[in-house]
């Protein structure tokens, strides 16, 4: 009888989940964890606190906790993980494909590593130590060795027989790797082409040469970027001088689609994605602290600035009632502009070409949107304080910023991408020091030469 897959509460089931292991209540809990994939149940092991995490552990199926591993984030699986001996370790392994073995490994001390790999069956060694032998971030790292080829010099009937053979065919195959004799890739062959064509038909006939295979090397990013133009289903990865050596199927696409979301998201207040809900406060704290260093820093900046006009402030009282608004409207307009650049670089649209074209476009769309609330705040400045020259002086000071902010929002995250550092990571923070310091300097100081000379 065919299954339907309905929507879950995640949260109301996470709940139940850790009533029940409070209680102990065992049958509650596996009646629970029916229907649940292998990703439900270890988003809800991230949501679970250690020591009742731990306990939902031990109550899994044990032929379903590798593939569940595999889907948990690296703090998570190397917590999990460091409850387990070796041998508890190599039967999570067996039935899993050699990307997620690749994971775990990845996730253990490294003083274990080596030591973990020499007990791996000989044919699964080889081919993790393949896919270790590549950064995690890229093709090769991703690529599971699960695959069959066949050569192309070779009849349908060949092919037949040698997937009667096999017996059981990987998982979201719908093709077969063709390469030549001497292993190099040549296509793919469709597995329906082996029902509707004659079986003396010859592999080379029928091949795909259009299917083409990207090399061991391109991140991750970019095979996420081919997977979405293409409409792919898997794609053959293959080193240098053209040799098979995986494949990369779309499961593991939205794996990196997803997790590029989390870690933007993320990045963008300066955490990490692979961090534990519920790792230690003290570990947290460490590593929150850099940032918010770095953030009393530039607020430390900010206020020198405003330093520097003290006496003009106590002349005018109004200009601390309103430079909070400058601050504030020049974050804004950069961060929208940083945004679109930032989104723009992830998704390959922007480059050294046409660059500085964006660049300019932007510090219009700031110099209009300048124009517009530079007269709207200046006005309405003026009728509140009943001062003429202070609605000019910060409408003046709203038009400087709102444009200094577009073109710092669009210059920033090309010029972190450039020396290599992630543009979610650090834009925020250089940004907000730009539009703070220069809108409280602007305002400020247009205000002294205006009131004290």
């Amino acid at each position: 009888m065919s299954q339907i897959h309905h929507t879950i509460d995640k949260l109301q089931i996470t709940e139940q989940l850790h009533k029940a292991v409070s209680e102990q209540n065992t049958d509650y809990i596996q009646q629970l964890l029916q229907g649940l994939v292998a990703e439900e149940v270890a988003e809800i092991l991230e949501a679970t606190p250690p020591k009742e995490r731990s306990q939902l552990w031990g109550l899994l199926p044990s032929d379903t906790q590798g593939e569940i591993l595999g889907h948990t984030n690296d703090e998570v699986r190397a917590n999990l993980l460091s409850h387990l001996d070796q041998h508890e370790i190599i039967q999570l392994t067996e039935a899993l494909e050699t990307d997620d073995i690749a994971d775990i490994i990845q996730s253990l001390p490294d003083e274990e590593k080596s030591s973990l790999l020499a007990k791996l069956p000989e044919q699964n060694r080889r081919a993790v130590q393949t896919a270790l032998s590549y950064p995690e971030d890229t093709a090769g790292g991703l690529m599971s060795t699960d695959f069959i080829a066949v050569r192309s010099d070779v009849t349908l009937e060949v092919v037949i027989r040698l997937l009667r053979k096999i017996g059981s065919l990987p998982k979201d195959m719908v093709d077969l790797i063709v390469r030549d004799r001497d292993g190099k890739y040549q296509g793919t062959l469709k597995l329906n082409e082996l029902l509707v064509h004659d079986e003396e038909t010859l592999v080379a006939d029928l091949v795909d040469p259009k299917r083409f295979a990207i090399k061991a090397l391109v991140p991750d990013k970019e095979v996420a970027t081919i997977f979405e133009k293409n409409d792919l289903i898997s794609i053959a990865v293959v080193d240098e001088n053209n040799f098979v050596l995986g494949r990369i199927t779309i499961d593991d696409v939205v794996d990196i689609i997803r997790e590029e979301a989390e870690r933007a998201q993320m990045a963008s207040a300066g955490l990490d994605d692979e961090e534990d809900l519920f790792a230690p406060p003290l570990r947290s704290a460490k590593r929150r602290s850099f940032w918010l260093g770095i953030n009393l820093l530039t607020a430390i900046f900010a206020s020198i600035v405003i330093g520097f006009f003290e006496a003009t402030i106590e002349q005018v009282v109004a200009l601390a009632v309103l430079m909070p608004i400058i601050a504030s409207m020049g974050g804004i307009a950069g961060t929208q502009t940083a945004t679109i650049v930032i989104r723009a670089i992830a998704t390959g649209k922007l480059g050294a070409k046409n660059s500085h074209k964006l660049i300019l476009k932007e510090t219009a769309v700031g110099s209009f949107n300048g124009l517009l609330w530079a007269i709207l705040t200046s006005v309405v400045t003026w009728f509140w304080f009943q001062d003429s020259a202070l609605g000019i002086i910060f409408g003046a000071a709203m038009l400087i910023n709102l444009v200094a902010a577009a073109f710092a929002g669009a210059l920033i995250p090309l010029f972190l991408n450039k020396i290599k550092v992630d543009p979610a990571l650090a834009s925020g923070l250089m940004l907000t020091t730009v539009t703070d310091s220069l809108g409280f300097f602007v305002f400020l100081g247009l205000a002294t030469i205006v009131f004290t000379i």
